[in-house]
């Protein structure tokens, strides 16, 4: 990347990128044997914790928290090249980094929204690495991706919350250290304002009526390495007032707040999937032959190869201008921009994914390589934090606005 980023920035990409190549990589088949030997597969592997002390030792430590009191202070631009070097191998660094989602958008909003008990008994474990957490806010029987949709009920009894749900998909959830839930629900569901009826609270995993029932497949895999994402019950949940983060009413708020520095982590992160995809179809092609000539002798091979570099291209700049515009303008100056990265970073990049999987051949689909994990991984993002089709339905509806009132 030939991007001058400012001095800050550029040494903590240096950093970043030997200590990929140093620890990280060559940490990559150990952490599989481990995985492969424990009796808990859902338990984090030694050597994550060695990764983890010696991220915090070069200070890459919760570099994607903005609040200086809590994280590295960085911008949304100078952190936007770093999570793009996560991505590159999204099982472990994201997670030796402690900037692993949902606990990064977790922490955001605890920094955000948080009061000061919230933010000791659950912040502070959080930031070192001690506790995970969940979010559960999607639920099998309605459309989540609109959120006013949401039917969990949290009703209030005196000094307490009682909670009524079901969860799925609640990423994190499955791992032994998931010490708490952020559940979304209602507790004003007859509310006029449809906005205004969703509320967020804390709930302790070991709080009686939590039960994780199972661990939901994506695209056959149980995703061990961040935590899975299983079915939640919550069956007459009772926890403290206390628990309730910011004000009742206020959850719809939280959850775009807590959104718009997650897409741009996400998108990183996926053209660091990207990257390593064209770096992968590029040793294929001249370590494989076939009817008589090496791949890279193809001219098909190479037009997949010049088509990947020119997407990645492509999107890496939109990306930047949107965290830059998020810098500068806000989240809602650049809502247009996070809608569009949203809607084309996974989306082509899943493309670039199919196209390495083509090209290696039964390899592709196999536990042999990356790719057939890097694709379900992206694969997902094309729902997660909205299906493709909400953002196009916003984003349209924005320009087609602009353009109705310069007519009138």
């Amino acid at each position: 990347m030939d991007f001058a980023f400012d001095e800050r920035t550029e040494e903590l990409r240096k950093s970043l990128l030997e200590f990929m190549e140093e620890h990280v990589h060559p940490a990559e088949e150990t952490a599989e044997r481990q995985r492969a030997a424990q009796d808990d597969p859902w338990r984090p592997v030694p050597v994550l914790r060695e990764l983890q002390a010696e991220a915090r030792r070069r200070g890459l430590w919760n570099l994607f928290l903005p609040d200086s009191r809590y994280g590295a202070g960085l911008t949304n631009l100078q952190y936007a090249p770093l999570a793009e070097i996560t991505g590159r191998s999204p099982q472990l660094a994201p997670s030796a980094l402690n900037c692993s989602a949902p606990d990064t958008g977790n922490m955001e909003v605890l920094a955000m929204f948080g009061n000061e008990e919230q933010r000791r008994r659950w912040l502070e474990p959080l930031l070192n690495a001690e506790i995970r957490s969940a979010f559960a806010m999607t639920e099998p029987e309605v459309a989540s991706s609109d959120a006013t949709n949401i039917e969990t009920r949290i009703e209030r009894q005196g000094d307490e919350y009682v909670i009524n749900g079901r969860k799925f998909y609640i990423s994190g959830a499955m791992n032994p250290e998931c010490a708490v839930f952020i559940v979304m629900g209602k507790t004003d569901p007859e509310g006029a304002d449809i906005r205004r009826q969703q509320s967020m609270v804390l709930v302790p995993r070991d709080t009686p009526g939590v039960t994780v029932r199972r661990a939901m497949k994506v695209f056959g895999f149980e995703d061990h390495w961040h935590g899975g994402h299983p079915e939640v019950l919550f069956e007459n949940v009772r926890v403290p007032v206390g628990n309730l983060i910011g004000e009742e009413g206020g959850g719809f708020a939280i959850a775009q707040a807590r959104l718009g520095p997650g897409r741009i982590h996400h998108c990183m992160r996926l053209i660091g999937m990207a990257e390593r995809a064209i770096e992968l179809m590029c040793r294929r092609a001249v370590s494989r032959t076939a009817f008589g000539r090496p791949l890279a002798e193809q001219g098909q091979v190479r037009a997949w190869i010049a088509d990947a570099r020119v997407a990645v291209e492509q999107l890496r700049l939109l990306v930047l201008k949107t965290a830059w515009l998020m810098d500068t303008v806000g989240n809602r100056g650049a809502h247009t921009e996070i809608q569009a990265i949203k809607i084309a970073v996974p989306r082509t990049v899943v493309g670039i994914l199919d196209t390495a999987v083509q090209l290696y051949g039964a390899a592709g689909v196999s536990q042999d390589t990356p790719l057939a994990e890097l694709y379900a991984s992206a694969r997902t993002l094309r729902l997660a934090d909205g299906p493709d089709e909400v953002h196009q339905r916003s984003l349209a509806r924005r320009e087609l606005k602009r353009h109705t009132a310069a007519r009138s």
